[in-house]
């Protein structure tokens, strides 16, 4: 018998959720870095920041496969199928005795998170199509962007009753949730007769066609180094709020106030980029964050830290670096797959997989630079933006 059809509403609604499985694995662990460090590297505290890194990595990785395999196998199936692995991972970190544990747990966590990351994207392009298609993904991600402001507040909920390694239980029951709303509600969106065998000289063809054009080398560049400056700030937000704030316990209030400020890039982007254009907006984004970032790293040092106007700066540029990612990525996005219609699903693992991965690779370095003080992660910062901001005024083709 054939499922009947979710309604807009609540497919919106459950693809948001299969969004928010990234943004809840991520942010709701942030609280946790703290006692992490303190029972598996107390001597190297710095190294739990890898926590972050870690899982993002393996996300990277599962997204070079992630798309091509539910061509093949159907959307459902590489969904639960990676919401499955994800929940053995989750398992396995909740146990697990040192930290190396732990990171080699989030990287498999990670890949398979990368399912209802990459798949979830490509169930909305089999339902819906052009601006019905962005409208739907916009809903989504209007829904999606709440559970980075309350993930971290859950998270140290969870971990004040029960201890950090209960926040791996959190993730099983939400990602379970997710799974079940999809596997009992939704029906498959790729038809049997639709589906493209999974050949690995095709994989290997298409690799080749998008790393030939000079146009998508650049936004994947340019996409590194903006994913690199999030992830880099991601995992050095709670230790710059615990030693060099003294703000531990507010840090979740603070977090969903950085959150829901930062949130409005996507609005600002929505209501500029028709007008300006993608490459545009996307530089003068790179180039303010490089005048943020020197002006901050350069003034910071002249307060006095325990002072409430360190804390605003930090607040202000922190809420900046986050506006920036909403401000890029995706038109990063849109100019790479831009020449890539033919193939357009197989391009985007593709570009999403090697920005990530690269981006980790920056990443780790720039929050391990931590050194009581967010001094250095701005300095990374408004260099990486520098880099960004050339290799856009360097982009060949067309201006759009």
């Amino acid at each position: 018998m054939t499922r009947k059809a979710l309604g807009q509403g609540e497919f919106i609604a459950m693809t948001a959720m299969l969004f928010a499985v990234i943004a809840f694995s991520i942010d709701a662990m942030l609280p946790a870095l703290p006692e992490i460090a303190t029972e598996l590297t107390p001597a190297t505290p710095n190294r739990a920041q890898l926590i972050v890194t870690s899982f993002v990595l393996g996300m990277g990785l599962g997204t070079f496969v992630a798309g091509p395999l539910s061509d093949a196998l159907g959307r459902k199936t590489v969904i639960l199928g990676g919401i499955g692995l994800y929940t053995i991972a989750a398992l396995i970190a909740a146990v697990a005795p040192t930290l190396e544990t732990v990171l080699a747990a989030r990287v498999l966590q990670g890949i398979g998170a990368a399912g209802p990351r990459v798949v979830s994207l490509a169930m909305v392009r089999d339902l819906y199509k052009g601006r019905e298609m962005a409208r739907v993904v916009s809903f989504a991600m209007m829904i999606f962007t709440l559970v980075p402001a309350i993930a971290p507040l859950m998270g140290s909920v969870v971990i004040s009753a029960f201890g950090w390694r209960a926040i791996f239980g959190a993730f099983i029951v939400f990602a379970a949730l997710a799974g079940l709303w999809l596997g009992l509600r939704q029906p498959e969106t790729l038809p049997r007769e639709s589906r493209r065998r999974l050949q690995p000289a095709v994989l290997w063809a298409a690799l080749c066609e998008v790393l030939a054009h000079p146009v998508v080398r650049s936004a994947i560049m340019v996409q590194t180094l903006c994913f690199a400056c999030l992830f880099g700030t991601l995992s050095a937000t709670q230790p710059i709020f615990d030693e060099t704030f003294g703000r531990a316990d507010s840090f979740p209030l603070w977090f969903a106030l950085i959150a829901v400020l930062s949130g409005s890039a996507s609005l600002i982007n929505a209501a500029l980029v028709v007008r300006l254009g993608m490459r545009l907006l996307v530089t003068a984004t790179l180039l303010a964050q490089i005048g943020l970032s020197l002006g901050f790293a350069l003034i910071l040092p002249l307060t006095d830290l325990a002072s409430p106007l360190s804390f605003g700066l930090y607040i202000g540029w922190t809420v900046g670096v986050f506006m920036m990612a909403g401000l890029t990525l995706g038109n990063l996005n849109a100019l790479a797959l831009e020449p890539m219609g033919h193939i357009a699903g197989m391009a985007a693992s593709v570009c999403g997989a090697i920005a990530t991965v690269a981006a980790v690779a920056l990443a780790i370095p720039l929050g391990l630079a931590f050194d009581g003080t967010p001094v250095p992660l701005a300095y990374g910062i408004s260099a990486l933006s520098l880099i960004g901001a050339l290799l856009m005024r360097w982009m060949p083709g067309r201006q759009n």
